[in-house]
């Protein structure tokens, strides 16, 4: 264990302690009421162990961002991402972005996430997938929407369909990597939101993605961070 993470331990015991004495002391609290206390002060301290081959924090309770804290912490995500997924940017599989209100954007070619018609992720991106997941696991303050979108070719009904199946997919994939669910929110626009022209190749090409929005999880504003980002 490291002196950065003893102190913390140590801080975090002290305040704790502090807190609950002080309780006692003017009756606020009742038996049951202090253990529960104590069981969580002591589930949000030690449940923050440290993964030694990765020098991280994990088992962390998820929490919302104080307003200061936001962009820094999008920044230093952002980072992670771009330097996990660096292969898959360059070879233009997955495009990383930031957004006016801080999100990040994560743009999911179809031709290599998914085969021609079907919701079944490839084989051979799972590993980019399992990139996204590992980065997300060190960031639980933001929530995750996922959202796909196809081109213009076959009924509107079944584009809508297959919109919905591949971010299901995704978020399914992601979940069993260990992101948490609760996290995360799907939704299929079919070929309503193309990003370019749908009567050339290239156009539908590009129109046929998966979207992964990561919006910040702020305090006092925690219902925001799950509205659709679009």
């Amino acid at each position: 264990m490291n002196t950065r993470f003893r102190k913390l331990i140590l801080a975090s015991v002290t305040s704790a302690a502090i807190v609950l004495t002080g309780c006692a002391t003017d009756g606020s609290l009742n038996r049951g009421q202090t253990g529960a206390a104590i069981g969580a002060a002591a589930g949000a301290i030690f449940g923050h162990q440290v993964d030694g081959k990765k020098g991280r924090y994990v088992g962390a309770v998820v929490g919302a961002l104080a307003g200061n804290a936001v962009g820094r912490y999008m920044d230093e995500q952002q980072s992670a991402l771009e330097r996990e997924l660096s292969q898959e940017q360059a070879a233009n599989e997955i495009q990383i972005s930031r957004m006016a209100d801080n999100s990040l954007k994560l743009n999911l070619s179809s031709e290599v996430s998914f085969d021609f018609d079907s919701a079944s992720i490839r084989g051979d991106f799972r590993d980019s997938l399992n990139k996204v997941a590992n980065v997300l696991a060190d960031y639980p303050s933001t929530a995750v929407h996922i959202l796909g979108h196809t081109d213009s070719v076959g009924s509107d009904q079944y584009n809508q369909q297959l919109s919905v199946r591949r971010a299901s997919s995704v978020q399914g994939y992601l979940s069993r990597q260990g992101v948490d669910a609760t996290r995360t929110r799907t939704r299929g626009y079919g070929e309503t939101m193309p990003v370019s022209d749908n009567a050339t190749a290239v156009g539908r090409q590009q129109n046929r993605r998966v979207e992964i929005y990561l919006k910040p999880i702020v305090e006092g504003r925690e219902r925001a961070a799950y509205q659709s980002p679009v």
